[in-house]
């Protein structure tokens, strides 16, 4: 009897060893996969409240839901990570994964796609899906890919752009932008769509812009109603000029480093979040830019019609009298034209 119940008193005492062990083993396993979670660090100037950054939001629950734990997606907005401007590089060099980048970004590494940056070249947001979800922008995206080295999941809408001013002023053609302060983003192609309209550009990130406009560094800025209203610049604007001259999207790119490397499956699951992204992105922006100017008027902000043919005349003339469009793909405009006719 002492040996039977020696010998069950040991098989209970590897039992409960066993189990400890498993008890032991399953946190292990959980920092494993934690561990083996990829980075994903995606960097953008605009503010939370974004259509843009909500869209990441999205991204980021859908890729948990379709690839749980493999990817930790790690959201920095403001301009916190990289400042507007620098994330490209930032891709390149293998310090970022992804980032919202736009046509004018792109054309800094391939010239003859400043045509992409032309004012008033895309009719409205079906247009531009039109062009990058096509033919057209099955080349885009082979170019980028081989010059800049990025992968572009996905073209999504920004918004139709606007002159917002800190100052009220009677604005009809270019001629009453003289002498404006005008903010655009840094590049060439942004500096010389901002004098096409009649302005002084003034280059500034993005994350400055509202005290450059609170202390009249600038006279204006121009961007899309939506990302406005987001980052409050009704708080210190006093006008907005619907000049709409352009249709501007932003592309969600990843690094070819970071793209190569995935499995087919996660490939797969990335652009799945990012289509879920992109539809709650562009539904919000367009939904938002029906009320813009009531929100804007709203808040005091007077909102005033131009004579636009007269602003798309001028810009356009001065594009296609530019040094750019000396580079411009030969066709590449009647192409664009008839994207989604």
């Amino acid at each position: 009897m002492i040996r039977t119940s020696d010998r069950k008193g040991k098989l209970t005492r590897r039992t409960f060893l066993a189990a400890g062990a498993a008890a032991i083993a399953i946190p292990t396993v959980l920092r494993h996969s934690r561990a083996a979670a990829k980075a994903l660090r995606v960097s953008t100037p605009g503010t939370a409240e974004e259509w843009q950054s909500k869209a990441l939001e999205v991204f980021k629950t859908e890729l948990d839901k379709s690839a749980p734990g493999a990817f930790d997606v790690q959201l920095h907005f403001n301009g916190t990570l990289f400042a507007q401007g620098t994330e490209i590089e930032a891709m390149q060099r293998g310090n970022l994964e992804c980032a919202l980048t736009s046509p004018q970004d792109i054309t800094n590494f391939i010239p003859e796609y400043s045509i992409f940056t032309t004012g008033y070249l895309m009719r409205d947001p079906a247009h531009l899906d039109a062009v990058y979800d096509g033919e057209v922008g099955e080349e885009y995206k082979a170019r980028v890919s081989k010059d800049v080295g990025l992968h572009i999941v996905r073209s999504q809408y920004l918004g139709t752009r606007h002159v917002i001013l800190r100052e009220p002023r009677e604005v009809k053609t270019p001629a009453d932008m003289a002498g404006l302060k005008l903010r655009m983003p840094g590049s060439e192609t942004w500096q010389f769509l901002g004098n096409s309209l009649g302005a002084n550009a003034t280059p500034l990130a993005f994350e400055e812009v509202y005290l450059a406009m609170q202390t009249g560094t600038i006279d204006g800025l121009e961007n899309p109603l939506p990302d406005a209203m987001a980052a409050k610049f009704y708080e210190v604007s006093k006008q907005v000029v619907l000049t709409g001259h352009m249709v501007s999207n932003v592309f969600f790119t990843l690094s070819n480093g970071f793209w190569d490397g995935l499995s087919d499956d996660e490939k797969k699951a990335i652009e799945t979040a990012e289509a879920a992204a992109k539809k709650h992105n562009d539904e919000g922006v367009i939904a938002t830019e029906k009320d813009a100017a009531a929100f804007f008027e709203g808040k005091g902000v007077a909102v005033t019609t131009p004579d636009v043919a007269s602003f798309r005349d001028q810009v356009q003339e001065k594009f296609l009298e530019s040094e750019f469009a000396k580079s411009w793909p030969v066709g590449m405009i009647d192409r664009i034209n008839k994207a989604g006719a």
